[in-house]
């Protein structure tokens, strides 16, 4: 029985994506002594007959947490943003957990067993999304040139969900922690911290984001126990631009020592001609290489 399980989600849309990604798992031998999991919000029945083969289970997503339809509106794909906080309820014979957003990609069997490792003893595995080359990590506005509005994308999002104020300012300038990439093992206290601040964040804010907010909650304010791993288990792409090892054949960090990236995350997307490469795998942007060139490359999973 395997003990190790990683888990993704999609819709009929992002399908492509996720047969991606798990392509790029199974690419690795070392895949064999790991299950994967789909939770489907919304695949068609071909596309989980083309999964069937390469997974170990596959579960319809539910609204684990009651949301008005009126904030739904039909988009049943939202449920990504409740059932990750709940994924031992739907794949109980397993003892950690990795999740995998499904515009991810795995490019170094490393950074898998960094997460595995992470999440012992109960802790979170994550990574924050603030490193070398990022010269943003919080907006402000500017009044009367001293004093400034936080626009920062926690304490926006907490205050517009009605989180308190001491709270709020808690998560105000703390790196931000994408959650596209996570570990936990199942009888984390990580779990309860996450789903009972996942039901405050749903209840005035939006859908989307709610389950960030609460785990970004959880770490800042409820201080669960945290590993942080390193940047390139998590290279969000839209941040920061990764390069390329011609010499490897592989994608690296843009700066020295230039790390190999182990997992690669499309998030918000690369946008060129109002189209996005999560889209459109024709799209290519202009990617420099470790000795300067520049070539025209997707940055999507190819075998």
């Amino acid at each position: 029985m395997k003990k190790n399980v990683i888990v993704s989600l999609a819709d009929s849309n992002y399908f492509p994506l996720l047969n991606e990604l798990i392509d790029s798992i199974k690419k690795f031998k070392e895949s064999g002594e790991v299950a994967i999991c789909i939770l489907d919000a919304g695949l068609s029945d071909d596309q989980k007959i083309q999964l069937t083969p390469k997974i170990d289970e596959i579960k319809s997503a539910e609204w684990d947490i009651e949301v008005p339809d009126s904030k739904i509106k039909g988009r049943e794909w939202l449920k990504s943003q409740v059932s990750r906080a709940f994924l031992p309820k739907y794949f109980p014979n397993y003892e950690k957990y990795l999740w995998i957003d499904c515009d991810a990609w795995v490019n170094d069997w490393q950074s898998v067993e960094l997460y595995f490792k992470a999440c012992e003893n109960g802790k979170l595995g994550i990574t924050q999304t603030i490193g070398p080359g990022y010269k943003i990590t919080s907006r402000v506005n500017w009044v009367f040139g001293k004093l400034a509005i936080i626009k920062s994308q926690n304490f926006k999002h907490a205050i517009k969900s009605n989180i308190s104020l001491d709270k709020a300012r808690k998560l105000a300038f703390a790196p931000h922690i994408n959650i596209g990439v996570f570990s936990l093992k199942k009888n984390s206290t990580c779990w309860n911290s996450w789903q009972e601040n996942l039901k405050q964040t749903l209840k005035s804010g939006e859908i989307f984001g709610s389950e960030q907010l609460a785990m970004n909650m959880s770490v800042y304010v409820d201080n669960v126990e945290t590993e942080f791993l390193p940047l390139n288990c998590n290279w969000i792409t839209s941040n920061l631009l990764p390069k390329f090892d011609e010499n490897n054949d592989t994608w690296v960090e843009p700066y020295l020592p230039n790390y190999k990236i182990g997992i690669m995350h499309l998030a918000a997307g690369i946008w060129k001609d109002n189209e996005d490469m999560r889209l459109n795998k024709n799209i290519k942007v202009d990617i420099q290489t470790l000795t300067g060139k520049i070539l025209n490359k997707s940055l999507r999973f190819s075998n």
